[in-house]
């Protein structure tokens, strides 16, 4: 896929609400390894999110969809770490990690304890 069409996609799904809070980093960024992989793994990740099973319980549905997205999180900001130039945004993946680690641990410390 070249570029422009790349970049088109991106900003379709971007108006279309498929990458909440995403879509001017993605449209913005060329295309290269880190960027790619990171948008395929967000992708996927989405993909799982909506195929998710709703109990009706609205905290375990939280709490799961929740659990999902810090995974998410977590990807996106390894992915940050090994392919990103910029320090500041190496920094704050790494705090990234080390939050949303405590944040998966919380959410699923709650979920067995609630099953």
């Amino acid at each position: 896929m070249n570029r422009s069409l790349a970049t088109s996609v991106r900003l379709a799904l971007c108006s279309a609400g498929l990458v909440v809070g995403l879509c001017g980093a993605a449209a913005a960024q060329t295309a290269n390894h880190g960027s790619d992989q990171m948008h395929k793994d967000m992708m996927s990740g989405m993909q799982q999110m909506q195929g998710m099973k709703m109990t009706g319980d609205t905290d375990k549905d939280f709490a799961m969809m929740m659990k999902m997205h810090h995974q998410q999180a977590l990807v996106m900001a390894k992915a940050e770490i090994a392919h990103g130039k910029s320090a500041e945004m190496k920094a704050m993946a790494e705090k990234i990690i080390k939050d949303q680690t405590k944040e998966i641990a919380k959410l699923d410390a709650w979920l067995m304890k609630n099953k």
